[in-house]
């Protein structure tokens, strides 16, 4: 992608980048309307892969864009989408990424958000290119009231789509949950991708008090704090949903450059190596943690040799002292030893293999030397099911 005339360097990115992306197609997110999507339909903003760029690319409606481009408005009034989230949440912030649009991006954007008892009766189907809402559309989608939703984001300029600037940050001072997002283009014009990064926010009131559930699952209130390395895949992507897609969809480093030139391993098949990579997260609920999966789905010739997991219960106070230390806390307790691992296998431990722990906040992961797991599980039964602990507080600086 070509940078703009006289780019400046990049300024730092914000650390709600560390958080989920709740409206990504990959966890459910959709649009479920659009006022006009003649260029390019709405359904690309949630896209998971990144936006790419074919200049020979065009249909019959005009050059083909890799995100949402309506046509050059010739009537009152400007362009909007509405955006269902796949994980109902706590937003924190959001990246309009106007990737590639470089002379047709849309001038502003500003954000509303509602918190909704139940999906609208309504959605978009097929390919929606060359198309704009009809009469019967804009009547339902009019029975929202979506024009006096909560504002998240006031009217801002966009960037154009180069790659020194395509990325538009907006933090977010948000604490109620959402489920629906407005994005309001002003007036017209094209933006490739919308991220909306928070911490998902369960309705726990359906849950027995007796239910084992996923205390990391990003469903639950997961969210990754920190690691130490994610070259080829972000440690977040472990508490999605579902099963890995494939190895883009899981936490992989780099190749450590430490390791020994010549390997070896103890009597348990272990790899005696120096180095280690690990990821920190915060568990939606505290809880007490009864049962653990790693899973190494398509990490065939790149999977971690052993693992470890270890756990703690922190304050908030706590929490931001741990942050740029590695997580150095006196306070970890093992959960689970090392533990030899397989390729593209699910490795599950329980109760037997587990040490014994109080329930607890936070937990690490620890890989050693390095690769790739595409799943983590931690089944138990939280002590404070009606609420997310930690949802509302300011999340502490972090690496990215």
């Amino acid at each position: 992608m070509a940078e703009s005339k006289g780019a400046a360097k990049a300024s730092a990115e914000p650390d709600f980048l560390q958080s989920n992306d709740l409206a990504c197609e990959a966890v459910g997110g959709k649009v479920i309307f659009a006022t006009d999507e003649w260029f390019a339909p709405a359904a690309n903003l949630l896209k998971r892969k990144k936006p790419t760029f074919s200049p020979s690319a065009f249909t019959e409606f005009g050059k083909l864009m890799d995100g949402w481009e309506t046509r050059r408005k010739r009537i009152a009034g400007h362009d909007w989408c509405i955006v269902q989230l796949g994980v109902p949440g706590q937003i924190q912030g959001l990246d309009v990424d106007t990737s590639f649009f470089t002379g047709n991006h849309s001038p502003c954007v500003s954000v509303q958000a509602s918190c909704l008892d139940k999906p609208p009766p309504f959605s978009l189907e097929g390919d929606r290119t060359g198309m704009a809402a009809s009469d019967a559309q804009l009547a339902a989608v009019a029975e929202l009231g979506s024009e006096a939703w909560p504002e998240l984001v006031c009217m801002s300029e966009l960037k154009p789509g180069y790659s020194d600037c395509c990325h538009n940050f907006f933090k977010v001072n948000f604490n109620l949950r959402v489920t629906h997002l407005r994005l309001n283009m002003h007036p017209d014009g094209g933006i490739a991708r919308l991220r909306v990064y928070g911490v998902g926010q369960r309705d726990w009131s359906s849950v027995s008090p007796q239910q084992e559930v996923d205390l990391v699952a990003m469903t639950n209130g997961g969210v990754c704090l920190d690691y130490s390395d994610a070259h080829f895949g972000h440690p977040r992507n472990m508490i999605g949903l579902g099963r890995a897609a494939n190895m883009a969809d899981g936490w992989e480093t780099a190749r450590r450059l430490d390791r020994p030139k010549y390997l070896k391993v103890d009597q348990k098949g272990i790899l005696q190596v120096p180095g280690r990579e690990w990821t920190v997260f915060r568990l939606g609920p505290p809880g007490l943690i009864r049962g653990v999966e790693v899973d190494t789905n398509h990490f065939r010739g790149n999977f971690p040799d052993s693992c470890r997991i270890d756990v703690c219960s922190l304050t908030p106070e706590e929490e931001a002292q741990c942050v740029g230390t590695e997580w150095n806390s006196g306070k970890w307790r093992v959960l689970l030893p090392p533990q030899k691992l397989r390729p593209h296998h699910r490795h599950l431990y329980g109760e037997a293999q587990l040490a014994p722990t109080h329930p607890v906040t936070h937990v690490r992961l620890t890989i050693s030397p390095d690769g790739g797991v595409s799943r983590l599980r931690l089944w138990g039964r939280p002590t404070a099911p009606t609420a997310a602990p930690l949802a509302n507080q300011e999340r502490p600086a972090s690496k990215l």
